[in-house]
């Protein structure tokens, strides 16, 4: 069982979303898990070997433990039965409280179906009377992070406060350096990403954030949660 299980369809994508939060949650004593639909190959620089590799170093420096990539066919990523019951199988398997997968709104055909094999998942995950591996399992919680190729700008229930560990996401980020070095945007999507955190930080008071959406209601026990 684990605390919180991040979805994202290709390696890297919740690097950028999610690697502050990632590393926050660690840092807080949460039992965080990793999964990525594809390998994410092929891309000009990059091969499946390479890719591997590189994501399992952006775990590490994250403090993640447990990673794990699906088969699932890059670019060709589709919402079908047989894609969610992976998904689900993985959700039976870890039975994490929380999953965040990627929100909704996207341009890349990736991206958005990969959001909607996560979510759909959820409610396959505890399906009994079937051949999926495991014990029928619903996680509490589901929540989307913002790791979209479109530029907007999101309404969020929740900003995670990841002054402290900005750092550790960037340097996550950069381990993918068949991705951003090799094609020379490594400045571009650091200085886009250091943007945008200051920008949801100083929503809530804080030097760097990241957006969380959700469907339904959160609930408090405790104001004192809450960051004033």
């Amino acid at each position: 069982m684990v605390d919180a299980l991040v979805v994202g369809t290709h390696p890297d994508d919740i690097e950028i979303g999610f690697g502050g939060s990632v590393a926050r949650l660690v840092d807080l004593g949460y039992d965080v898990a990793m999964l990525d639909l594809t390998n994410g190959e092929p891309t000009p620089f990059g091969d499946p070997a390479t890719r591997a590799k590189e994501a399992g170093t952006a775990a590490d420096i994250l403090k993640v433990k447990t990673r794990i990539t699906l088969d699932l066919e890059n670019r060709k990523l589709m919402d079908t039965v047989e894609a969610r019951r992976k998904v689900a199988e993985i959700y039976r398997r870890l039975q994490p409280k929380m999953v965040f997968i990627q929100g909704e709104q996207d341009s890349h055909p990736d991206h958005i179906e990969g959001s909607r094999i996560a979510w759909k998942a959820r409610f396959d995950a505890k399906l009994t009377k079937t051949d999926m591996a495991h014990a029928p399992w619903y996680p509490k919680k589901i929540f989307f992070y913002h790791s979209s190729h479109l530029r907007q700008i999101v309404n969020p229930a929740f900003i995670m406060d990841i002054t402290k560990t900005f750092d550790r996401k960037v340097e996550a980020l950069c381990a993918y350096k068949s991705q951003f070095y090799a094609t020379g945007r490594e400045d571009e999507i650091i200085e886009k990403l250091n943007a945008r955190a200051a920008y949801f930080g100083d929503l809530i008071g804080v030097k760097r954030g990241e957006p969380v959406m959700t469907k339904s209601p959160l609930g408090l026990s405790d104001l004192r949660d809450i960051v004033l």
